[in-house]
């Protein structure tokens, strides 16, 4: 039941939407969420999430989905907290800050539409993943791993700072180590030599919840 990076975005707009307002938000509202024109390309996503049943339809409704996985009440939501997502403090995505010093509260999301149960949220603080739309007061949401493929994004530390992360898109090359920002002000971190050894992987990112709907 995995979905692309689009389609979980989506699913987890029409979910918090649903929450906060208890009604789903409408085509032309989620066409403004994606930066979307038409809605041919929404109407897609939505029959994939219908089809794997994500969400349900609602007949005779102008806003005619409700969220299923996860949702309140849902058939994957528990008070076990083996049920949510732990949320442990915040992540830099800039400025590396404290990371994961304890675990302020659940989230209710069920990790497994992450495919991972291990999976935690970190805030996300500042502006230098934006161009992989993980904007300030984002939910990253992190499987703890100490590798990951060339060109993931992934949480690490860098030992001279001891217990503080960063967001980073990691690039190796033959003689050194890369940090990249998603943003072009931000120059990249580069360790060459022994120096690479500083940097410890401490997860990989694979989603994010959108800061509005967990503030």
């Amino acid at each position: 039941m995995e979905l692309t990076d689009r389609q979980l975005s989506v699913y987890e707009y029409i979910l918090h939407h649903h929450q906060q307002f208890s009604m789903a938000p409408t085509v032309r509202e989620i066409c403004e969420y994606l930066g979307l024109k038409g809605p041919a390309g929404v109407h897609r996503i939505l029959n994939v999430l219908i089809d794997k049943g994500f969400i349900e339809t609602i007949p005779g409704k102008k806003r005619a989905w409700r969220p299923v996985v996860s949702s309140p009440g849902g058939p994957n939501v528990s008070p076990d907290e083996s049920k949510a997502i732990p949320l442990a403090g915040h992540i830099a995505a800039g400025t590396p800050i404290s990371i994961y010093d304890h675990v302020e509260e659940f989230l209710p999301v069920d990790p497994a539409l992450y495919g991972h149960e291990s999976c935690f949220a970190v805030r996300v603080t500042g502006d230098s993943m934006i161009d992989a739309h993980i904007q300030d007061g984002d939910l990253a949401i992190i499987v703890p791993v100490n590798d990951a493929d060339d060109g993931g994004i992934v949480a690490v530390i860098v030992d001279d700072i001891q217990t503080e992360a960063t967001l980073k898109i990691i690039r190796r090359k033959k003689n050194t180590f890369e940090l990249h920002s998603a943003n072009s002000i931000y120059p990249p971190m580069i360790f060459k030599g022994r120096d690479r050894e500083k940097v410890r992987i401490v997860g990989k990112y694979v989603g994010l919840i959108r800061s509005p709907h967990f503030s």
